[in-house]
């Protein structure tokens, strides 16, 4: 966390916020995700979290970097369900879907439980990861074309802006296009955030400066004041 702050102020970022991943691995009575099985390749290497040791490092971050707003929060999974993408009677990466169906199905089948996702759970205010799918897209992510599913995007994006939640622009993605964000301002959006999704300190605020174009190209503009969302 240290390093990741000073590399924030190194390059001029005003804040930064550390997200620590929120995975469930068994489902209770009533969840949605109860009866379906965890592919243990994955979940099954997931380990509690030292809680009172991260909520120290943050604290030992903002006592040590006075002049960064230091945000901790989640970066949860499929809360409507509690752990993933369900396929085939397991929980499984969203990633791991390409080779078991055609790979526009992967995608379609992805946007769709976004779209559940969205419709079923109220607890996230950033939708992160749209396409997060396409990070593998077996042909190559510089290969994948969103026009191929401008009308998936669509319908996922005008059920987010009816929540009137915020879109990331995630920079270690393929950055989306301009075309993508400005679907988004037209379904009613009316922000954005950023997010390196910076698993590195080195990786912190990478690309910011080229999503800033992309964001202004489709309509976005800086927020109130610096720590604001991007606003339309």
């Amino acid at each position: 966390m240290v390093r990741s702050c000073e590399q924030a102020l190194a390059i001029g970022l005003p804040a930064v916020a550390f997200t620590e991943h929120l995975e469930f691995t068994e489902g209770s009575e009533g969840d949605a995700i109860a009866g379906v099985a965890t592919d243990a390749r994955w979940w099954g290497r997931i380990k509690p979290l030292d809680v009172t040791g991260y909520l120290a490092a943050v604290e030992e971050s903002r006592q040590r970097f006075p002049g960064l707003r230091i945000l901790s929060g989640v970066e949860a999974g499929e809360s409507h369900l509690f752990a993933a993408v369900p396929y085939k009677g397991k929980l499984v990466a969203a990633d791991a879907l390409f080779g078991g169906m055609p790979d526009d199905d992967v995608m379609s089948y992805y946007f769709a439980e976004l779209l559940q996702l969205i419709e079923g759970s109220d607890l996230f205010e950033v939708l992160a990861h749209l396409d997060f799918p396409r990070r593998y897209w077996p042909k190559g992510a510089h290969l994948y074309r969103e026009e191929d599913f401008e009308e998936e995007y669509r319908t996922v994006l005008r059920a987010l802006a009816e929540t009137g939640r915020v879109l990331e622009i995630n920079t270690k993605s393929p950055l989306a296009s301009v075309a993508m964000v400005r679907w988004w301002r037209e379904a009613g959006g009316t922000a954005v955030s950023f997010g390196s999704d910076a698993h590195l300190p080195s990786r912190v605020g990478d690309r910011f400066k080229l999503a800033v174009d992309v964001v202004e190209a489709a309509g976005f503009r800086a927020g109130h004041d610096p720590y604001d969302f991007w606003r339309a």
